[in-house]
Parts: C-alpha cells; structure tokens; sequence
C-alpha cells in the first residue's frame, strides 16, 4: 500500500512538472512575439530574444535608428509589478551634457543608469512635482523650457524617465502592469501576453524625433 501511495504522489509530481514546464515555454513563445506587430514600422529591423525571454528590436524609423527593450521589474516592493518600455533614439544629438528626469523614482530603478550622473538638480518650475532630476554637467545641460515643452506633450503617468544626451534620446514607458486580481491572489506577474501596439510606440517615436530636431535648433 505504502508503495502504491508513493508511486501515485511521484506520478502526479511528475505531472505537475511536464505541465508547468510546457506552460514555462509556452510562455517564453508568447513573450518573444511582444514587437510582432511594430516589427514592420523599421526599415531592416534586427530582433534578438534576451534572457527575459522578451525581445531587443534594433531598425531604423523615418531614417533614424531606435533601439527597443522591455525591461519587467516584479521587485516585491512595488504595488503591482510592471513591464517598462524602453524606446531609444541611437542617434547623436546636439546635446553637450546627459540629462536625465525620472519621474517617481524609487532609487532601484532596473533599466536606469540614473544613480550614475553625479549631480542633482533643483526641480525646475512647472515640472512634475514627484520628479528627480540628475546630470553630469548640468552648465551644459539643456535648457528646461525645452525639456519642459516634451514633458507636457506626453502622459506623465505612463512617462517613467526622459533621458536626452549627447549620444542618443530615451524615453522610458509604463507598458502594462500585472493583473491585480491574479497578482493579490496568487502572486501572478505575468505580463507582455499582448503583443505592442502601433498605437502605442508611434506617438513615442515622433516625440524622439522632435525633440532632436528641437535640439538641432539650440545656439
């Protein structure tokens, strides 16, 4: 009896493995689609799957070359865990210092290198009140009317950080959020089932683009 008891314990352990290990790559198969649908907007579009299991998409966009992540951060300290998209300008700029505004910063930012710059600068007027503002030479930095006019052109609950250097563009977005109801329940942080919508990455694109070609505009 004791023999049978164990080998039906080891039969549905074995079990549950086979189906959490199909479902861990059906998983793996649905995140590496995330840039499915925004893959055709780039000309010569390059996508590597990174060990997220999520996708890198490298390509050029109206002749400019961007560069997109998502980065998930389930660090238990947050509300809900959330799946940040990182759309980045690969392009130089006429900026002569790195400026970087994070908006809510919690300090363990995953995808921010914004503890790196060595000064911290005074929140300008009119800019969103829980906002930080670094840079590694802020003499040289650009001028906040100009940052000031992008910031109100995007959703500043969505808009993570705006980063503007010398060597490229960044703007970092809220993408999704995990279900609450599956996450308070049974501590489900699965995200990115839907792929990136069009609708969602353009605006984010034509914002980089003009903030370059605001930037080309400065004396």
């Amino acid at each position: 009896m004791k023999l049978l008891i164990w080998a039906l314990v080891v039969a549905i352990g074995c079990g549950i493995a086979v189906r959490l290990r199909g479902q861990s790559a059906k998983r793996l198969v649905v995140r590496g689609r995330y840039f499915s649908a925004v893959e055709g907007l780039f000309d010569a579009a390059v996508v590597a799957v990174v060990p997220t299991g999520f996708p890198r998409l490298s390509g050029r966009y109206q002749g400019a070359l961007f560069d997109l992540q998502v980065v998930p951060d389930t660090l238990t300290y947050r509300k809900l865990p959330a799946l940040w998209l990182l759309v980045t300008l690969v392009e130089q700029t006429a900026a002569r210092a790195t400026l970087d505004v994070m908006l809510r910063p919690r300090g363990v930012e995953p995808f921010s290198n914004f503890r790196d710059l060595a000064v911290q600068i005074a929140t300008p007027p009119g800019f969103p009140e829980d906002c930080a503002i670094r840079s590694d030479a802020p003499e040289a930095a650009v001028p906040a009317e100009l940052v000031l006019t992008h910031l109100e052109r995007l959703d500043a609950g969505l808009l993570k950080e705006l980063v503007i250097s010398p060597e490229g563009l960044r703007l970092v977005w809220l993408a999704e959020e995990a279900d609450r109801t599956r996450y308070l329940a049974f501590r489900d942080a699965e995200m990115g089932r839907v792929a990136l919508a069009p609708a969602v990455l353009e605006p984010l694109l034509a914002a980089l683009l003009s903030m370059q070609d605001d930037l080309r505009e400065l004396p």
